[in-house]
C-alpha cells in the first residue's frame, strides 16, 4: 500500500510521466533555443571563418544598424509593401474562394485561370510585372499579392465546399436566405480554413516581398541581404534575415490571437 502511495505521488496528475518532467511547452521551446544559441556561438567562435557569423556578433550588428536609423529606414519600406500586398490578397481570395464554393458557375469560369496561375511559378512572372508597374512600391505589392492570394482563395474555397450538407438542409428546412446562410453557416465554417490560408500566405507573403526587393527598385530588407551579401559582411547580413523571421513569427502570433477570438469553438473543441 505505502510502495503504491509512494509510486502516485512520483507520478504526473494523469499518469503522464514523473513529477521532474512537469514543465511547460514554453519553457521547453526557451530552453531548446537557449541551446541552439549557444551551440552556435560556439561553433562560430571556434570556426574564424570570414564566410560565417555567430550570435553576439549579430548582435552588435544590430545595434548598430538601429543607431545609425538603417534598419529602421528598409524595414519600414519592406513592411508597407507586405501590408499592401496582404490586405489586397485577403480582400480579393475571401470573396473569390466563397464565390466560387457556393456558385457552381463562377467555379467553372475561374477555376482554369486559378489553377493556371497557382501552377505557374511566380518567379517567372516578375520581369512582366516590372515591366508593367515599374520598380516602386506598387510592383513589389502585385508580386506580393500574388504571393499571397492562392493559399487564401484555395482555402477559403476548400472551407466553403466543406460545409455540413446536412446544417445546410436544415437551415434551407426553415427556409433561410442565402445571405443568411452564407452568415450563419458558410463563413463560421470556413473560419478555421480561412485563417490557415492567412497563416500560409505569411509566409508566402515574406518571401514574395523578398524576392520582388532583389528585382525591383533599392529598398527594403531584401536590399539589405544583397547589399551585404557582397561585401561579405556576415553579421549584417543576418540581421535582416533574422528581422525576417521575427516578422514572420509575430504576424503568425497576432493571427492566433485573433483565431482564439473571432473562433474560440475551435480551441474548446481541443481542448476537449
Amino acid at each position: 500500500m505505502s510502495q503504491a502511495l509512494l509510486r502516485s505521488r512520483s507520478q504526473v496528475p494523469g499518469g503522464r510521466g514523473p513529477v521532474w518532467l512537469r514543465v511547460t511547452p514554453l519553457a521547453v521551446r526557451i530552453a531548446s533555443v537557449a541551446v541552439g544559441i549557444v551551440v552556435w556561438e560556439l561553433f562560430g567562435r571556434s570556426l574564424r571563418s570570414a564566410i560565417f557569423t555567430y550570435p553576439s556578433a549579430i548582435a552588435r550588428a544590430f545595434f548598430d544598424l538601429v543607431h545609425n536609423g538603417e534598419l529602421q529606414f528598409y524595414l519600414s519600406s519592406s513592411i508597407v509593401v507586405l501590408g499592401l500586398g496582404l490586405a489586397l490578397a485577403i480582400a480579393v481570395g475571401i470573396p473569390i474562394g466563397i464565390l466560387m464554393g457556393r456558385m457552381a458557375a463562377v467555379e467553372h469560369v475561374l477555376d482554369p485561370y486559378i489553377n493556371a496561375l497557382y501552377a505557374t511559378p511566380l518567379v517567372a512572372v516578375i520581369p512582366l510585372v516590372v515591366l508593367w508597374l515599374g520598380f516602386q512600391v506598387k510592383a513589389k505589392a502585385a508580386l506580393v499579392f500574388l504571393f499571397c492570394v492562392f493559399p487564401i482563395l484555395l482555402n477559403t474555397y476548400q472551407g466553403v465546399k466543406n460545409t455540413d450538407a446536412r446544417l445546410v438542409e436544415v437551415a434551407r428546412s426553415f427556409c433561410s436566405a442565402e445571405w443568411r446562410l452564407w452568415r450563419d453557416l458558410v463563413l463560421p465554417s470556413a473560419v478555421p480554413f480561412i485563417l490557415a490560408g492567412i497563416r500560409l500566405a505569411i509566409g508566402r507573403g515574406l518571401v514574395g516581398m523578398v524576392v520582388a526587393e532583389f528585382y525591383t527598385s533599392i529598398s527594403g530588407l531584401g536590399y539589405m541581404i544583397v547589399q551585404y551579401a557582397n561585401t561579405f559582411r556576415m553579421d549584417r547580413l543576418f540581421v535582416p534575415i533574422v528581422v525576417l523571421m521575427i516578422l514572420g513569427v509575430g504576424l503568425t502570433g497576432v493571427l492566433r490571437a485573433l483565431e482564439r477570438r473571432i473562433a474560440p469553438w475551435l480551441h474548446a473543441a481541443h481542448e476537449e
